[in-house]
């Protein structure tokens, strides 16, 4: 009976953790098998929490060094990228620790190890000390996604880097090319532009963020180049990347066939991110897979094998660790017997750049294409108290509305703490609030938050403050 559990999840990121403390909640004899050595997959090692480590580090250089007009000066201020790489090292060090305690506190079996299917039921874990099997009445993967590639270029880890590397280089880059004007890209090229690198952006469609509300992308763009002087290749196709020793080469044509080559001294591969299902032996059991690699599941996240449940990057969907968690929590509540639900037209996008970009619902772009009848309400942060005080005045605030009825259709916010904002976004979609709901609602003042109150407002020509 030691190595039968009600529920086994291979994985232990965001989705799988998750799920784990919730199954463990609600009663569930649960095991986790991870093949790292440290619990939280890539958001927590490798992706959301490092990147925002470093991205607050060098936020802060950036602000000292630009902080005269708030009366302080700094001479010389200067980077020691070791021990901000170290401070970053030290921020997912403690919260592994605390993945680990959760685990315990909810009496969760933790395997490290390789896991594969025998069948089922039943899953080898291989590991330095030797191999064993575990059995379960339920098995979820959640075993997450790894950086994707172009054809014909190889991330050697040296020169052409993936986000792994990006966290952990030993000098900061003189010319750091970016490929892919995306989330990621656009985060890591921040960190870096901040502590003085040139950064040149290759990017294959004509906007940046190009799955955001266009207004978003046209502002980040507009901030990036004018505050961190990032260069844009938009409508560029990369055909090839080489590491030259010192120095990488990267090729790519325009829309019309030309060709250029940039050099620089490292090249950071950021066009998004693969389902990750190797060596898991899906085959075995028969699971079924789509075109794009991802695990084929139905209305209950359930394979078309009974009893196994994905989660996370490894379905369809935004690769979002706060969606992997959702579904996490969804799939233990529906082996517990409950009847959870997840709204998938309500999941935030989250930029955590600075200003800080972040989205939830319809963009105007999708309200378009759909024929649906709208009406947009704008707010600027530098009508802001709040933001003038902070010196913090890039941005606005963007609701977009229902013409008939005006309930909130979707919110989408470029500025300081957007990534906070979007929460007020989340519940008003939610519960189907109208932008009179909301601006009937008291905020306090002076506050960023006021914003949304505000763009709610200006959608019936009334906003206050402009």
């Amino acid at each position: 009976m030691e190595n039968q559990f009600d529920v086994i999840i291979i994985g232990s990121g965001p989705g799988g953790y998750v799920s784990a403390i919730r199954c463990g909640q609600l009663g569930m004899k649960t095991a986790i098998i991870e093949k790292y050595p440290v619990l939280g997959g890539t958001c927590l090692n490798v992706g959301c929490i490092p990147s925002k480590a470093m991205l607050d580090s060098s936020e802060r250089f950036h602000e000292i060094r630009n902080a005269q007009s708030h009366g302080i000066s700094v001479d010389n201020p200067r980077v020691d990228l070791s021990n901000m790489i170290a401070r970053k090292s030290s921020v997912v060090s403690k919260i592994n620790g605390g993945v680990s305690y959760l685990m315990k506190k909810n009496k969760v079996s933790v395997f490290i190890g390789v896991a594969s299917f025998i069948d089922k039921n039943n899953i080898l874990i291989k590991s330095d000390n030797g191999e064993k099997t575990v059995t379960g009445k339920n098995i979820i993967i959640a075993t997450g996604s790894k950086p994707a590639s172009l054809p014909n270029i190889d991330i050697d880890q040296q020169r052409i880097i993936s986000s792994t590397e990006a966290l952990t280089l030993k000098e900061i880059p003189k010319h750091l090319i970016v490929v892919g004007g995306g989330v990621i890209g656009m985060e890591l090229g921040s960190v870096y532009g901040r502590l003085g690198s040139e950064i040149t952006v290759l990017e294959y469609t004509d906007s940046i963020i190009a799955t955001m509300d266009r207004k978003m992308g046209s502002e980040l763009q507009k901030s990036l180049k004018t505050n961190l002087g990032f260069n844009f290749l938009l409508n560029h196709k990369v055909t090839e990347a080489v590491n030259n020793g010192k120095e990488v080469s990267v090729t790519a044509e325009d829309g019309e066939g030309k060709s250029i080559t940039l050099r620089g001294d490292y090249c950071l591969i950021a066009i998004g991110r693969k389902p990750y299902t190797a060596q898991l032996g899906l085959e075995k059991i028969g699971i079924e897979l789509s075109a794009k690699g991802q695990i084929v599941t139905d209305g209950n996240l359930e394979t078309n094998i009974k009893g196994v449940y994905a989660i996370g990057d490894v379905i369809k969907g935004p690769m979002l660790a706060h969606k992997a968690s959702e579904e996490g929590i969804y799939v233990a509540e529906i082996i517990a017997g409950q009847k959870p639900h997840i709204n998938y037209d309500f999941i935030p996008t989250i930029v955590y750049t600075s200003p800080e970009v972040a989205g939830i619902g319809k963009t105007e772009e999708e309200l378009k294409a759909a024929g649906r009848r709208y009406r947009v309400g704008h707010f600027p942060f530098s009508a802001s108290g709040r933001a003038i005080t902070s010196g913090k005045t890039e941005g606005i605030a963007k609701v977009l509305t229902d013409e008939d009825t005006d309930e909130i259709l979707g919110f989408h916010i470029i500025g300081e703490r957007a990534s906070d904002l979007i929460g007020e976004a989340s519940i008003a979609l939610e519960f189907r609030a109208s932008s009179e709901d909301v601006f009937r609602t008291t905020h306090g003042h002076p506050t960023y938050y006021e914003n949304l109150r505000e763009a709610c407002l200006n959608v019936h020509k009334i906003a206050i403050h402009i």
